[in-house]
């Protein structure tokens, strides 16, 4: 009988020892204080957009913010190309908590997650001040998940959404979910937008489980979150931004999302070294 990748225990963590828990706390620290210092400046400048109507500059803080935080957690970032300066999304593979530090640090962007990020630690409280849109995953919530969704994209918000719907051990592609890119093909939007596939890869230290940035199943966030930053030496991630195409120039929302998910798998099965065997 195949075993599915899902069931797979995870990676055990390095142990950290004394200095690693030590170079644990000091980055804990540092990145709280440069996340809670900037959430002040965040707020404020949330309350100067509101009246305009327009994210221009609470984009740029958390991406400075993000920037930092991969600094003191010793995460390299590589990005190939550029974010698309269009209206509409970018979509990405979805690995880990990890993303929405990577990828805010290599774009100025306004997530769309699932409803129940809102109670995850620190995470959570993050999200919601930076302008995350929330979503049921409930089929009874799809009308006015569609409809949020819809009045984002005509502010012109900088949105990314994750259509694999949930995250992975970072060693695989799974097949995309078209259910949010039926938002794009609205009458009053479909000849306005455009879509960027982006790919994310994460690199672990040489010698180390290659899914060890990877966080999926009943892995906790706690657990996880602090193997990153009691890690003496960790990785880097790469992130691959595609050329964006015309929401118009495809049939439907299936094949939208078929062709972002053939683009990102292909560039990720190049990049990407040492899958696991299952």
């Amino acid at each position: 009988m195949t075993t599915h990748w899902a069931d797979i225990p995870p990676p055990t963590p390095p142990r950290a020892g004394v200095v690693g828990f030590s170079l644990g706390v000091l980055r804990f620290l540092a990145i709280a204080i440069t996340i809670y210092s900037l959430l002040v400046v965040l707020l404020l400048a949330r309350l100067i957009e509101r009246p305009l109507g327009k994210r221009a500059l609470s984009p740029r803080i958390v991406q400075l913010a993000s920037r930092i935080s991969l600094f003191f957690m010793g995460m390299g970032l590589k990005v190939v190309g550029k974010p698309m300066h269009h209206s509409g999304a970018i979509v990405a593979n979805h690995a880990s908590w990890l993303d929405i530090f990577t990828l805010s640090a290599a774009a100025r962007i306004c997530f769309v997650s699932k409803a129940e990020v809102r109670k995850w630690p620190l995470i959570g409280f993050i999200a919601q001040a930076t302008g995350t849109v929330f979503i049921e995953r409930k089929s009874s919530h799809a009308k006015q998940q569609k409809e949020l969704f819809h009045q984002r994209l005509l502010a012109d918000d900088p949105l990314l959404f994750f259509p694999e719907g949930t995250s992975t051990d970072a060693c695989r592609i799974l097949k995309f979910k078209s259910t949010l890119f039926a938002a794009f093909f609205e009458p009053d939007l479909a000849d306005k937008l455009w879509i960027q596939p982006a790919t994310v890869i994460y690199h672990a230290p040489e010698g180390t489980d290659p899914r060890l940035y990877g966080w999926w199943g009943d892995m906790e966030f706690a657990p996880h979150f602090m193997m990153v930053l009691t890690a003496r030496r960790n990785g880097r991630v790469e992130i691959v931004f595609h050329e964006p195409v015309r929401v118009s120039d495809f049939s439907d929302r299936k094949a939208l999302a078929a062709y972002c998910e053939s683009v990102i798998r292909k560039t990720f099965e190049q990049r990407k070294k040492r899958l696991p065997d299952i």
